[in-house]
């Protein structure tokens, strides 16, 4: 079995390169410093622009909040709340939106796992929300509480993945109503990385709230990020109790929400990607504005998913050039407001993993690494639009994020002298194959990706003909019998357990849209 190394350390010299040379190792690699430039395509008029149109429909057309709460809490700082549609002043947004950090540091349960986010500081997190899994077989079913399990393991082996997100694929054997408990368990349970927790219910996000504060202690996580709460916008400009209710859940405890519109381009979006920019960053503004009404200071992630609409079918599309430029233009705008930014890396909408699956996803990852994201969801195993989690695209997914790490780290030169001497002594019409500086640095130099096949023809047929997707399968099976669990303490495993056990007690096992909290 073969996995990722670890790229070469910068400092140690030739002794530590040496040691290290060939190791096999699942670490995980540290949260990504990104040094390449970032792709800018607006000019400051042009940023400008987007900026004063998103404040004239914030002040103009304004943004409904369906959540009582909400509006209380918008009149008291002195908003003008009309019914459910609140205009807000661009100088109050301004001043809010000020008072997030531009960083923050997640705390993971490893320590060693911790992770620095904004800035230049980026990380890649799996995919979310399939209700379908192509599984160890590559056939497409409905998941379980197992295969949640499973992607957990793989995605705290991936060294390339920073995190095991929450619901990479909805566990139909347990209720709906119940459901995010044992999810919020697995993903503590079976990786000690970062993870997200789940938004579907205000009380819900309150339960994680619960267990993070078993998990790490409850005065730890008020002034720790420990996890990260989603919130989805209804574009164009709606946001509901739903997501509000849990946005403060999270916020109230100083955990980063990822304030996402939800843009379908040219469906819940104007027909241009101009304009569509400029009503998202209204939605996101507003959003994040929000946040630190909840309370001042808390850490906040201006958010977004990015798609345009077929005009033929009314499908969502993914790796399209206009959605790279979008993702070029809200880093833009995220940096000009001097917040962290989240994205999506490797969507496809391909029905198998194919070479559609493969150009989307290799499209959007290489625009979100030049466009500058910070928080990198949906890096591994999205396909069919987010419909399934593919187990082979999952593993190849993990290694082209750290394919993309290498790339935006930039150019090493720590041995640019050496390798410059290494010139001098092959001179013209020799070969560097057997000089001690390509010897010595053979393995770290070039990444060599574990999943493609790049041997010859005759090598590939002699070793079975297979495609990748049956590398791939092979390899995550690999993985999942070579699986080492992070042990939880054991007080802190029957903490978790029991408080689980009360509130399945407490939750019908119902649909938990017919709940009230």
């Amino acid at each position: 079995m073969t996995t990722l190394t670890k790229p070469r350390s910068r400092a140690g010299g030739r002794a530590a390169r040496r040691s290290s040379r060939g190791a096999v190792t699942f670490d995980m690699l540290p949260g990504l410093t990104r040094t390449l430039p970032t792709c800018e395509p607006m000019n400051a008029d042009q940023i400008a622009q987007i900026d004063g149109a998103s404040m004239d429909i914030l002040e103009e057309v304004g943004v409904i909040f369906r959540d009582p709460v909400a509006l209380r809490d918008w009149r008291r700082v002195g908003a003008d709340v009309r019914g459910e549609r609140v205009h807000l002043d661009r100088g109050l947004v301004r001043e809010l939106v000020a008072t997030i950090p531009s960083d923050f540091t997640y705390h993971a349960r490893d320590p060693r796992k911790n992770v620095r986010l904004g800035g230049p500081h980026s990380i890649f997190v799996p995919m979310t929300g399939a209700p379908y899994l192509r599984d160890l077989d590559d056939v497409r079913r409905n998941p379980m509480l197992a295969d949640l399990s499973m992607f957990h393991k793989l995605a705290h082996m991936m060294p390339a993945l920073h995190s095991s997100a929450h619901h990479i694929v909805e566990p139909y054997d347990h209720p709906i109503s119940q459901r995010h408990l044992r999810i919020t368990y697995s993903s503590m349970k079976y990786s000690d990385k970062t993870f997200m927790g789940m938004t579907t219910s205000p009380k819900n996000a309150e339960d994680v709230m619960e267990m993070c504060a078993l998990l790490f202690g409850a005065d730890f996580i008020e002034s720790h990020p420990v996890t990260t709460g989603n919130c989805n916008g209804n574009s164009p400009l709606v946001w509901d109790e739903t997501m509000l209710g849990a946005m403060r859940a999270f916020c109230r405890r100083n955990q980063p929400v990822l304030c996402s519109p939800f843009v379908l381009g040219g469906a819940n979006t104007p027909a241009s990607v101009a304009a569509s920019v400029a009503q998202l960053n209204a939605e996101a503004l507003s959003a994040l504005a929000y946040t630190q009404v909840i309370r001042r200071g808390c850490p906040a992630i201006y958010g977004h998913y990015l798609s345009t609409v077929s005009m033929r079918s009314g499908a969502p599309m993914a790796g399209t050039p206009e959605i790279s430029l979008m993702n070029f233009m809200i880093g833009q705008m995220a940096r000009f407001y001097g917040v962290p930014w989240r994205t999506s890396g490797a969507l496809g909408g391909a029905k198998t993993f194919d070479a559609q699956a493969g150009y989307e996803s290799a499209a959007t990852l290489s625009a979100v690494i030049h466009a500058g994201a910070n928080y990198i969801w949906h890096s591994a195993g999205w396909n069919e639009a987010g419909m399934h989690c593919s187990v082979a695209k999952f593993v190849v997914d993990a290694e082209q994020c750290a394919m993309a790490y290498r790339m935006a780290e930039g150019p090493q030169w720590g041995d640019f002298d050496q390798a410059l001497a290494a010139i001098r002594d092959v001179g013209p019409g020799g070969h560097y194959l057997g000089h001690p500086h390509t010897q010595e640095n053979f393995q770290t130099a070039f990444f060599m990706p574990d999943r493609f096949d790049n041997n010859s023809i005759e090598q590939w047929v002699a070793d079975g003909s297979k495609e990748i997707t049956e590398r791939a399968l092979v390899h995550a099976r690999r993985l999942l019998e070579a699986y080492e669990e992070p042990r939880l303490d054991e007080g802190v495993n029957e903490a978790l357990l029991d408080y689980i056990a009360r509130r399945e007690r407490e939750i019908p096992a119902a649909d938990a849209l017919n709940q009230e909290y």
